[in-house]
């Protein structure tokens, strides 16, 4: 199992946009990708223009097609759009049994 925190900062006054782009690659995600356990956006309490998404992935493989899916190449221009910056990206071991 393999885990993904994203972090995204939006630009002020982009987080609606921001929202309607990544819920509609969400769907494609969990409609395309059987590898996909987990994709959830969550939004900062202290910090509302900034989001974290939560993936979760069977094994490495299905990261790897997450990536290389059109509808995730499809989605950057649009999110990439309205980002204040580079996404953090910290990629995560799951841990068996847990």
């Amino acid at each position: 199992m393999l885990g993904l925190i994203a972090t995204m900062r939006i630009q002020d006054g982009k987080t609606a946009e921001f929202e309607r782009v990544f819920l509609d690659l969400a769907a494609k995600v969990r409609a395309n990708e059987p590898g996909n356990l987990t994709y959830q956006l969550t939004r900062s309490r202290a910090e509302p223009n900034t989001y974290k998404v939560l993936e979760i992935y069977s094994d490495e493989a299905a990261f790897k097609a997450h990536g290389a899916s059109d509808h995730f190449k499809a989605a950057g221009p649009a999110l990439g759009s309205v980002l204040a910056g580079r996404p953090d990206l910290e990629i995560l071991d799951g841990i068996v049994g847990a």
